[in-house]
């Protein structure tokens, strides 16, 4: 079946050139954008500002694939052991970190802190690697995982 000339035209106007012309200024001013931010030396604005840290701990977390994990603090004393259902969101970011460090041959098992901002969120930081994650859009519950960590860390430290 040949194709009438209506049908041609018809097929070629699928997407509207006007779209089209749209979509490609739109990726040329995100690359000025970019290329300007670049030369120009721009900071990066979109990082959280760092404030006094009012709590923190350095812990050891070894994470298991099946979700369970187990936190010792730096003198070797078990912090928590959590169940695949407890630890899943701990053990995940554990990996995540994991991941990081393999970058920079640190050992997975390495202390990280877990430290409490004066603004009340949560972060942690691999001070041998440069990795860190703020916990605030993980979502309460997950939040609330590491802060139970940071809290029992404390509590065995102070005794």
């Amino acid at each position: 079946m040949a194709m009438t000339s209506q049908q041609m035209r018809e097929d070629r106007e699928m997407v509207p050139r006007i779209l089209i012309r749209a979509v490609g200024l739109l990726l040329a001013a995100c690359l000025g954008i970019a290329v300007y931010a670049r030369v120009t030396d721009q900071p990066l604005v979109s990082q959280w500002p760092e404030i006094e840290v009012v709590e923190e701990q350095t812990v050891r977390i070894f994470a298991e694939m099946s979700g369970a994990a187990r936190v010792f603090n730096t003198n070797g004393e078990l912090v928590a052991d959590l169940s695949a259902e407890e630890g899943g969101f701990i053990a995940g970011v554990t990996r995540a970190m994991a991941r990081e460090r393999l970058k920079f041959d640190v050992a997975s098992d390495a202390p990280v802190r877990i430290v409490r901002f004066a603004d009340g969120r949560l972060g942690l930081r691999d001070d041998l690697s440069g990795w860190r994650v703020e916990l605030l859009g993980f979502g309460v519950d997950n939040t609330a995982a590491f802060d139970r960590l940071l809290r029992a860390a404390t509590a065995l430290e102070q005794g």
